[in-house]
């Protein structure tokens, strides 16, 4: 500062005249005067560049914009009072969504002329002069938005606050705005000012009626506030209805009830604002004015009333299409924006602010979903749920207390079934059962609950893989007998251990517990993952869960859905395919542009070979195992039908699964057991669902039997290997050597089947997957005739019942021999092509070296049948520890999954079960 003021005062002494001085000032002000023309110059420079990058940038936004033709720009503008329809497969209407908002769309000419002039003076002066966009306010709200200084009012015209409402989302970015702005300059070249003012009349929110209920147009507001028509309000309604827009939920007279507000003064000054600025445009007179303001809007509005309730015919399937809508929206908008639907599920705030977006367009906006629910498939299944409700179980009432209220109420539990159609070939579902009361609970049970799979997951996770990789042929044998690993013990069926070797085909047949732990450990322990095969089939379980043995059991913490269970076992139907299941095929917004296809995914899993193994085998299920029934109850042919059951711990959770080269079809029983309760369904619960499934097979067969599929076999596909094996040890026939004797194997025979591998030679030991030392002495020991407890079925625990009782009530209650049943030629084999891929058994007596002959195994030592217990199988079992069975703490010892845990948390019910006692499998 000092040396400045040094150098004025030096200017000053250099100056001899004022000649000189008149010089140096004239020098200075040109100086300035430069400066300052350069200066205007840059800034002008500058501005015009400011504007080119801004053209440039907004051109850049809306270049890659679709530019809507006149009759598209028409449908949607006009598109009010609608919402998304919702289709099934064959075009038929199921429900349009109910719109959050309630109106009627009139045209210009039935609106009063005080209500035009209202909303012109308020919302857009110069309406009739712009050409859709005001450039002024336009930077005026830039500046604004930039700096946060000023009014945020966002520069917006009528014109454009119609595009925005009616054509595009609801969204703030830059991009959003610079659309609007070349849409509105659009749709003014396009449309006259009255169409576009109707438009937006029809298309504006205005708060609640009496009712309590959203309303959207002129003529909605003036019935819904005044109870008159639009075009009979007069100054001063029409100036209070010309003020909701800018915020209805704070203007508006009612509340969600219908009642008018304890305080409505901010509604009322807004009508004298509005009053005020059509005087200061001239559209009034000073004594219209004066007169509008000094009426009593009070006592002109109308009185509470009820709002009429409405219901939805197909209530599961109309909340499961609208979610499943919503999503596909929320992707489409966040992709719009750059943002990964990954990245978006991980912010709470920001995926709930496109949740509601999604939400707005789907009920304020035309689209359409189509699905590919099938009508009539769809009426006969749940018609069938319906009508057998009542069958499956105890409905428990009880007294609970409300999460959301904390009231005291009454709550009933009944039996639920969730199920699910799906054709195998192209991923369709095309009917499901979503629950048996859609009034009380609005829990999709077919797509929404993740429950315990129990022994339905086990050809999927262990016996797939097991023949993928070359480790079992279909007759390799596995233990059944008392075991412990670390701590964790299984059991079979009612806590029970069969003292023998179990073939692969009938422990799926069957469905025993012990064997499958068995071959779980042993292919774990030849590095095979389950994980890789069941991911691709779209079941993602964590690595604690496969890491723990009961996994093979159902044994899961997170649980799957019916859906997902449904999927994952059409991949053997589809020979190794994986195909993903979808609901919706394909969505068109309200121009009838499509936004959405379905495109199919597919994935190879299992080979086609391995897939027909299993599916061989599986045939075994329905034809002589634990859901033998189905050769009865279905009035279709099932020789081409293969399947699963599962039973949890506790009979908490029951499936049944079945497959044709059609369709599958998965139906699940359970209690929801909210509210803390724990209930089980009955110790029959199996032949409960499996006559359900029968019922709804059938109905289906009776609507479109070219669903089923019957009569389709499954070819037996090249290198698929037949071994004729001993069917007592699952290996080459042979001799062993027994009480310093050399034996000859060879009593019985079979077929095992192999994709890789081949059957073991001949061994005193080692022939079983699980076998000990002291299990093979005791095998052989009953195989020559010598006192052993092989065979006799052991029961653990307290139960009183013998193995039949608990073989007739918790499986189809038909009692096997030894080893697939009976010593009878008779197979579960598929039928492919007029041919069996069975040979017939042929019987022989064992003989020794030195000629003589021995008994063998005989009818009584074939399968310990000669015990009171026999080798009756069931649907159920469990785990037990030495300690304590329901114990969670052992890290062998698994969960099962979660009981009534809803992810689309629909109910008003909250909570659910986690069973954390070992599953039983089945």
């Amino acid at each position: 500062m000092k040396n400045l003021w040094n150098s004025i005062v030096n200017w000053f002494k250099s100056i001899k005249s004022w000649s000189d001085f008149a010089k140096k000032a004239n020098l200075t002000i040109e100086i300035i005067r430069r400066i300052v023309l350069y200066s205007i110059a840059g800034l002008f420079i500058i501005l015009s560049l400011s504007v080119g990058l801004g053209l440039g940038y907004v051109s850049a936004l809306t270049n890659q914009v679709s530019v809507p033709t006149k009759n598209e720009m028409k449908t949607e503008l006009q598109d009010v009072n609608n919402s998304a329809t919702l289709y099934f497969a064959d075009g038929q209407k199921i429900e349009s969504l109910k719109k959050d908002l309630v109106g009627t769309k009139i045209s210009i000419d039935e609106m009063s002329p005080y209500l035009k002039k209202a909303i012109v003076s308020t919302e857009d002066s110069d309406f009739y002069r712009h050409k859709g966009v005001v450039p002024k306010s336009i930077f005026r709200a830039v500046i604004s938005d930039i700096t946060g200084i000023g009014t945020q009012t966002g520069g917006s015209t009528l014109t454009q606050q119609t595009v925005k409402m009616q054509m595009l989302s609801s969204e703030t970015t830059w991009k959003r705005k610079a659309v609007e702005i070349f849409l509105a300059m659009r749709v003014d070249k396009y449309f006259s000012k009255d169409e576009i003012l109707a438009d937006y009349l029809n298309a504006a929110t205005f708060g609640r009626n009496n009712k309590g209920q959203n309303i959207q147009g002129v003529q909605a507001a003036a019935k819904g506030l005044f109870g008159k028509d639009a075009s009979d309000l007069n100054l001063a309604e029409s100036a209070f209805i010309a003020g909701l827009p800018q915020s209805p939920s704070i203007y508006t007279p009612y509340d969600e009830r219908g009642r008018v507000k304890d305080n409505i003064s901010l509604g009322l000054k807004r009508k004298d604002i509005v009053l005020y600025r059509m005087y200061r445009d001239n559209q009034i007179s000073e004594a219209q004015y004066n007169q509008a303001k000094k009426f009593d809007l009070k006592s002109d509005f109308l009185k509470p009333a009820s709002a009429n309730s409405t219901s939805i015919k197909y209530g599961y399937l109309y909340n499961t299409l609208t979610e499943q809508a919503r999503t596909i929206i929320i992707k489409r908008l966040a992709k719009n924006d750059g943002i990964k639907y990954k990245d978006l599920v991980k912010d709470k705030n920001m995926y709930e602010k496109y949740y509601t977006q999604a939400d707005t367009e789907l009920h304020n906006k035309n689209y359409k979903i189509h699905s590919t629910i099938n009508k009539s498939l769809y009426v006969a299944m749940n018609k069938q749920a319906q009508a057998y409700k009542s069958n499956l179980g105890t409905t428990h009432t009880d007294d609970a207390t409300d999460p959301n209220t904390g009231r005291s109420i009454k709550v009933s539990e009944p039996v639920q079934n969730g199920s699910v159609l799906l054709d195998n070939k192209s991923g369709q579902v095309l009917a499901f059962v979503g629950g048996v009361n859609f009034k009380k609970s609005q829990i999709n049970h077919a797509f929404d609950t993740h429950r315990s799979p129990g022994s339905s997951i086990k050809p999927l996770i262990t016996f797939a893989p097991a023949i993928e990789n070359g480790l079992i042929g279909s007759q390799s044998m596995l233990a059944d007998f008392k075991t412990s690993f670390n701590k964790y013990s299984p059991t079979d069926y009612g806590e029970t251990i069969q003292n023998r070797f179990i073939s692969a085909r009938e422990t799926l047949e069957e469905s025993y517990n012990i064997p499958s732990v068995n071959l779980y450990n042993y292919i774990r322990q030849h590095g095979v993952s389950s994980k890789k095969y069941m991911s691709k089939m779209g079941i993602n379980l964590t690595d604690k869960e496969y890491n723990q043995l009961g996994i093979t059991l159902g044994g899961t913490s997170t649980g799957v859905t019916v859906l997902e269970q449904a999927s994952a076992f059409s991949t053997f139907a589809n020979k190794g395919v994986h195909v993903s299941p979808y609901v919706v095929s394909e969505v068109t917004d309200p121009s009838g542009k499509s936004i959405y296809k379905h495109k199919n995914s597919k994935k190879r899993v299992f080979t086609e070979q391995t897939s027909y193994i299993i599916k061989n085998m599986l045939h075994g299920v329905v034809t002589k195992g634990t859901a033998s029934a189905l050769s009865y109850e279905s009035n279709f042919n099932t020789k081409n039908l293969f399947g699963k059951t599962g039973t949890s711990n506790d009979y908490r959770d029951n499936w049944f699964i079945g497959s044709t080269d059609g369709m599958t079809l998965a139906s699940w029983i359970g209690y929801d057991n909210f509210y803390g309760n724990s209930y089980n369904l009955s110790s029959n619960s199996t032949n409960l669902n499996q006559e359900l499934w029968s019922k709804m097979a059938n109905a289906i067969y009776d609507q479109d039997s070219s669903v089923i599929n019957a009569e389709t076999s499954f070819d037996r596909p090249s290198g698929v290997k037949s071994y004729k094996v001993d069917k007592e040890t699952g290996t080459k026939v042979g001799t062993i050597g027994y009480n310093g004797v050399t034996a000859k194997v060879n009593q019985h025979t079979t077929t095992s089947l192999y994709y890789k591998g081949s059957p073991k030679a001949m061994s005193y030991d080692e022939f079983a997957i699980g076998g000990k030392a002291k299990n093979y002495k005791s095998f052989w020991d009953n195989y020559f005739g010598h006192s052993s407890t092989y065979g006799q079925v052991k029961t653990l625990g307290d139960s009183n019942k013998s193995t039949d009782e608990l073989a007739i009530e918790n499986g189809s209650g038909r009692t096997s021999g030894f080893s697939n049943s009976t010593n009878s030629s008779d197979s579960s084999d598929v039928v492919t092509n007029n041919r069996s891929s069975s040979s017939s058994t042929t019987e022989s007596r064992s003989t020794t070296e030195n000629g003589t002959t021995d008994t063998g195994t005989g009818t009584g030592g074939s399968s310990g049948s000669g015990s009171s217990s026999g080798s009756s199988t069931t649907d159920t079992g469990t785990t037990t520890t030495p300690s304590d069975n329901n114990s969670s703490s052992n890290t062998e010892q698994p969960t099962t999954g979660t009981g009534g845990n809803s992810s689309s948390g629909s109910s008003s019910s909250s909570g659910g079960e986690t069973n954390t006692t070992p599953p039983t499998g089945e």
